[in-house]
């Protein structure tokens, strides 16, 4: 018997000596169990005429063939049970008739030869065909989940979410001697942060809280001596309506005593090098860093996506002396600064409607100017102030950028953080532009992992600038270099924070935390002005010999996500909830009568019709696809 014969035999072995196994009849799920399965019989060859169907199970097909003197009754059952039945069936394992072999399929050389059949349970009309080229709403496969989760791609994301969960156990608990610790969900509200969810309790007026991480019963283990701790941890944020995020979602939750940020970083790029999929081009490590403040002041965000280049570039020293009105503006003020990023080219694949539309959401989003300049080709769509630019400076812009006959320069002036946060938007967005027109600038197939450190410890508050509030969290600890900046110009204390970034998405974060009590105290209750009683029993365990520890999070919806290609982290979670946090199959979240609020001592005010138009005014409605 071939080689590649026994192996694909032994394939169909392992999933059917058990009996009863789930598989599929013309794409139909069914209950399919083999008797007479030996090597022996494995051989036999069957010549007469048949009608083949095909039977799946862990998105492995195995074809089946009823001949012509199989039973009329057998014949009926198959071929008139409704799509996604399910069957019994019973048949033996035989070789494929020759030149009927499949060599794309794993099982492509053996087929069953069905002698009986009997129908368990048929299936109704079904609200959409489950293929995965069929177009479906996202609200209607949310609805019928149990039946999305049929579909191949549904089946390959969560079968290798599962795979990769568990060589990230193995790694961390047996190579490297984790425990692995369930913390608490119910408990209470934390300062700082995401809003969180609330629980009421039969204690009149007192609530829990749903942990938004395990972060403080971490740190808490590495005071109890559990050196080590890792958990597949469950997490909640009520951060209302959000395209890219979820109510609930799952980290991989680490926290480590006696390490720096070196080692919590060499200990993840370990992990996700050796959980990386087998079919995908391995990880390279160490990963390389960046500060935080050259990832703002090149790519505009804390999270770059370093697999292609258009950059930003400081030109304020080249206009130092212009006579351009809004330049003179910008660079007269504080931290003033010109920038620029250079579109290669753009003049060849951006439409006069593209470059009106760069402008239009720079007006509208940032309120800022957007010059798009034009080298030569193209040069009659320069504005007046465009070629008055070039005139003065457009031999130190081509030398500065590096520009070529067809690029497209984009150039902006304002507050350098501003500047920064809105050319590294257009970059995105530019990028989405050309590779509309058919430029590959993002390979989906390249994985570019980066560490961002150095970041602010703290950052001022939106509503009131005049006060500090935490970058992350308020247990992160200050760099050791700034230390001394603490008491006295709190916000220039970089932070022992790090992040990790792939292909421009962040999928993980985490920080070397305070272990001591005093510097806890003192940043929150004198540089955050919490109140300390809500952490009382954090500080207070601080106190007993708590080691040095620090730790990180990454988000495993998130890295998936990226990893399978899925267009919405809700394609690699089971049951996710809706774009508006809603469970579309079951209709949650759902009202509770009034007697059964009663023992919680809270009752329902419905607002008003003015309140309820505010919301809705405040908050717009949209589709739940």
């Amino acid at each position: 018997m071939k080689t590649g014969y026994r192996r694909a035999c032994r394939v169909i072995l392992s999933v059917l000596k058990r009996g009863c196994v789930c598989v599929c009849v013309k794409e139909s799920w069914v209950i399919f169990q083999v008797s007479e399965m030996s090597i022996a019989n494995l051989g036999e060859v069957f010549h007469s005429m048949s009608i083949n169907i095909f039977l799946s199970h862990n998105l492995q097909l195995l074809q089946s063939s009823l001949s012509s003197r199989s039973a009329a009754s057998v014949k009926k059952i198959l071929c008139e049970a409704p799509m996604e039945s399910v069957v019994q069936v019973s048949g033996t394992v035989i070789s494929r008739p020759p030149g009927q072999e499949n060599p794309k399929m794993p099982t492509g050389e053996i087929e069953i030869k069905v002698k009986t059949a009997k129908l368990l349970n048929s299936c109704k009309k079904l609200p959409f065909e489950i293929k995965d080229f069929m177009k479906k709403t996202e609200a209607l496969r949310l609805q019928y989940r149990y039946l999305d989760l049929r579909s191949v791609q549904m089946q390959y994301n969560l079968r290798l979410r599962s795979q990769m969960v568990m060589k990230m156990r193995e790694y961390l608990c047996n190579l490297h001697g984790f425990v692995d610790v369930e913390t608490p969900t119910l408990f209470k509200r934390t300062p700082g942060g995401a809003k969180e969810f609330v629980i009421p309790s039969r204690e009149p007026g007192k609530f829990y809280s749903l942990p938004q991480s395990p972060q403080q019963f971490k740190q808490l283990l590495m005071v109890g001596g559990l050196d080590r701790y890792f958990q597949v941890a469950r997490c909640y944020r009520d951060e209302g309506s959000r395209p890219d995020r979820q109510p609930e979602f799952t980290q991989i939750d680490i926290e480590m005593s006696f390490v720096d940020q070196t080692g919590i970083q060499s200990l993840i790029e370990g992990l996700l090098q050796y959980s990386w999929p087998s079919d995908k081009d391995p990880v390279v490590v160490p990963f390389p860093s960046m500060p935080f403040a050259e990832a703002l002041a090149s790519y505009g965000t804390d999270k770059p996506d370093t697999r292609f280049g258009m950059k930003i570039v400081d030109i304020s020293d080249m206009f130092r002396n212009t006579k351009v009105g809004f330049l003179q503006d910008a660079l007269s003020k504080p931290q003033g600064t010109v920038k620029a990023i250079c579109i290669h080219k753009g003049a060849k694949y951006l439409k006069r409607k593209d470059i009106e539309s760069i402008r239009k959401f720079a007006t509208d989003h940032f309120n800022e100017e957007v010059l798009p300049i034009f080298l030569k080709t193209n040069e009659n769509w320069n504005s007046p102030v465009a070629k008055f630019i070039m005139e003065e400076q457009g031999l130190g812009l081509v030398e500065l950028l590096e520009t070529q006959e067809e690029d497209v320069v984009l150039l902006t002036a304002g507050e350098h953080k501003r500047a920064c946060s809105l050319m590294g938007k257009l970059r995105l967005e530019c990028a989405d532009l050309l590779e509309a027109r058919g430029v590959v600038l993002r390979d989906p197939a390249l994985f570019s992992f980066l560490w961002v450190v150095d970041f602010p410890l703290f950052l001022p508050k939106e509503e009131n600038p005049q006060e500090l509030e935490s970058a992350h969290h308020p247990f992160t600890a200050p760099h050791p270099s700034d230390i001394h900046l603490l008491y006295t110009e709190p916000h220039k204390v970089r932070s022992q924070h790090y992040d990790l970034v792939l292909n421009g998405n962040e999928i993980g974060g985490g920080s070397i935390r305070i272990h001591n009590s005093e510097l806890q105290h003192y940043v929150l209750a004198t540089v955050l002005k919490e109140d300390v009683k809500l952490l009382s029993h954090l500080l207070q365990a601080l106190d007993y010999g708590a080691p040095p520890h620090g730790g990180i999070a990454l988000g495993l919806d998130r890295l998936m996500c990226l990893v399978t290609g899925a267009p919405s982290i809700r394609d690699v979670i089971a049951f996710p909830k809706s774009f508006r946090g809603h469970d579309l199959m079951s209709n949650a979240p759902d009202s509770i009568p009034p007697e059964e609020l009663k023992p919680y001592h809270i009752q329902v005010s419905w607002p008003t019709d003015a309140e309820t138009e505010k919301s809705s005014s405040n908050h717009p409605c949209r589709s739940e696809s």
